[in-house]
């Protein structure tokens, strides 16, 4: 018999690690700042609030507060071409190994379900301590015996289900197709991935080119405020227009800065979508002088069912909704007998009597059918036939139908976006190729009408006003045919993109020289 004194403190122990404690691991208060608690390194630790905090910022983790160092591979004289920034992107951007793990799961989720056509074996081997006590009774006369034994139990046991209707051929082709609808989604995320990276390319590019524009345009600023100085030297001009000279000389070098300020912004984006250190140096190749290509234009009505039939999220609709199909069958099959096999054989060291079964523990299944002698086993054979269940199994198909009815629906939902997208891509395109065309025609009709108002202004025939107008025009006009060139390039990416056949860089649509 215990103590007293012990039964109590054991009883204290058990009650002080009961759930409701963990309570103490919560904030005090609702409306008062929570101070954790950290260790060296600052790592929060799962404690109890010590102390009161002033302000509601945390406090630092040293294992959080290092930058990744900048990419090894990178070798900072070489120019890098958008097919080596995109496989830069593909083996350093998280998305794709986060789809990689995704899909690797699914694949093993698969053999799991394939799993249930083979035999379950397990063994257990236990200790155990038996003492019986009795008590006879003769002619007035008693007397008590006690009975102790020890030994262990050894056992080995089959469960084998053998048939059960298509069941689990249903589950293994549900885990298939979704299996190939992870595979489809690593495609799609690598279609994706080469998507962003040709975007940020191209918006780093039109960037740098508004970079080269705005210096050519602080020089043409230059070249028209000395031409107002030496016809003020000469004394033709005036005060105001060399003064007003000036003044769109030091407007050309303001944009001259936001544009170099935009070039480092889109540059981060593209060490961003890569997936690389923004610390990085790199060198990326100018496009600004390759031509677009004519075959990035193509007929809308030949393009739409291929593209339905090979795009990535319609694959994967198309997986899924056979998926739910198969989770009707599993669930039907539920309703049907199933035959199965069971085996146990076992070894009792020490005779322990009246042991019949063995607990289970974890996923392991309990030990049935132990024999009492030193040497045991049985095999059988049944079939299991489900009568009631409160309406479980008829719940469950139910669910299964109606999944398998939303799956319709999405591969519908995402049919009819994928033609929107499509088309609405396809007259992107076809607007920004007519829109560069556009303005290339008025950057070139202004670069000759601001030559001939510089000519005219030195000359003493125009105005500083013409002249700073045409410089202004000819600014818009070559930042116009940037933009445009920049939009038809990502147009036709977005595109391929929507047509699911964005597989490489072969479908940018970039030109030769």
């Amino acid at each position: 018999m215990w103590p007293p004194r012990v039964v109590i403190a054991a009883m204290n122990v058990v009650l002080a690690g009961c759930a409701g404690s963990a309570l103490e691991l919560a904030p005090i208060s609702h409306d008062r700042p929570w101070r954790p608690t950290t260790d060296t390194s600052g790592a929060i630790q799962p404690a109890r609030e010590s102390t009161a905090a002033s302000s509601y910022v945390l406090p630092s983790n040293s294992a959080l507060s290092t930058l990744p160092p900048p990419a090894t591979m990178i070798d900072p004289a070489h120019v890098y071409t958008l097919p080596e920034l995109i496989d830069i992107a593909q083996s350093n951007n998280p998305s794709t190994r986060i789809a990689w793990s995704i899909a690797r799961n699914a694949a093993l989720a698969a053999g799991v379900a394939r799993s249930t056509y083979l035999p379950h074996i397990s063994a257990s081997v236990v200790g155990a301590h038996q003492r019986a006590r009795t008590e006879t009774s003769l002619l007035n006369l008693s007397e008590n015996n006690t009975t102790t034994t020890s030994g262990t139990i050894s056992t080995l046991s089959l469960q084998w289900l053998l048939f059960d209707f298509g069941k689990r051929s249903a589950v293994v082709q549900a885990a298939e197709q979704l299996s190939v609808a992870a595979n489809v989604a690593f495609t799609g995320v690598h279609q994706k991935l080469i998507h962003d990276v040709a975007l940020a390319f191209y918006a780093h590019g039109a960037a740098r080119a508004h970079v080269d524009t705005a210096d050519k345009a602080l020089k043409n600023a230059t070249d028209v405020e000395e031409a107002a100085q030496q016809r003020f030297k000469r004394g033709i001009g005036t005060v105001i227009e060399v003064s007003k000279a000036q003044q769109f000389t030091a407007r050309a070098r303001l944009g001259q800065v936001q544009a170099r300020g935009a070039a480092q912004n889109t540059y981060l984006a593209l060490l961003t979508t890569m997936g690389i250190s923004p610390l990085t140096q790199i060198k990326v190749e100018d496009l600004s002088d390759r031509k677009l290509s004519p075959a990035m234009m193509e007929s809308i009505d030949g393009i739409i069912a291929q593209s339905l039939a090979r795009r990535p999220d319609m694959l994967a609709a198309y997986a899924a909704q056979k998926a739910s199909e198969a989770g009707i069958a599993a669930a039907r099959a539920e309703f049907l007998p199933k035959l199965f096999l069971a085996a146990t054989g076992s070894y009792n060291s020490g005779r322990v009597v009246g042991v019949s079964s063995l607990p289970g523990f974890g996923d392991q299944a309990p030990t049935l059918n132990i024999s009492g002698t030193r040497y045991g086993s049985i095999v059988v054979m049944g079939i299991t036939i489900p009568i009631f269940d409160g309406g479980f199994r008829d719940a469950s198909l139910k669910r299964a139908r109606i999944d398998a009815d939303r799956a319709q629906a999405s591969l519908e939902r995402t049919r009819d976006d994928a033609v929107k997208q499509i088309v609405a891509a396809h007259n992107a395109l076809e607007t920004s190729l007519s829109a560069y065309d556009a303005a290339s025609a008025f950057q070139a009709a202004a670069r000759t009408t601001f030559d001939a108002a510089l000519d005219a202004y030195r000359n003493g025939v125009g105005s500083v006003t013409d002249a700073t107008i045409a410089e202004t025009e000819f600014l818009e006009a070559s930042n116009a045919t940037t933009d445009a060139r920049s939009a038809a390039l990502a147009s036709a990416a977005t595109l391929a993109f929507a047509t699911g056949g964005l597989g490489d860089v072969s479908a940018l649509g970039v030109g030769s020289k």
